[in-house]
């Protein structure tokens, strides 16, 4: 089975991130697909590449990227959900005239264009919120 999945809470708000984290290990563990997972609303703050959370916490941010890594697995971050909370990509960073690129290694900043090609292309949709 085909899955997309898409996050819209902050690492720090809510379990739900590590949900899906988790599922996405038992969906790949069970021989399923993930077909990408997909980072809207505040669900981008897990793309922050200088997210530090206390050594005792979790660091999910570290977690994902390993992921994709590992699992080449597409994380696309939501542009315009991306820029209104500042976290930019290096193409935007330069039109900003900023000196750094946000994203964390893994990820990748993309339109909404890339969530609905996702639901087309998967068999179940999941949202975690």
């Amino acid at each position: 089975m085909k899955f997309a999945v898409q996050i819209n809470v902050s690492p720090y708000a809510a379990n739900s991130g590590l949900d899906a984290y988790y599922f996405i290990l038992a969906a790949l563990e069970a021989q399923h697909e993930i077909v990408r997972v997909f980072f809207y609303k505040d669900g981008i703050y897990h793309a922050m590449r200088y997210a530090s959370p206390p050594d005792d916490e979790i660091n999910l941010n570290r977690m994902w990227s390993s992921l994709a890594e590992a699992q080449h697995i597409d994380l696309v971050v939501c542009i315009s959900a991306a820029q209104r909370r500042g976290l930019l990509c290096s193409d935007e960073a330069k039109l900003q005239g900023k000196l750094d690129v946000d994203v964390a290694p893994g990820f990748r900043i993309a339109g909404l264009g890339q969530w609905l090609e996702s639901t087309l292309l998967a068999d179940r949709t999941i949202v975690f919120a």
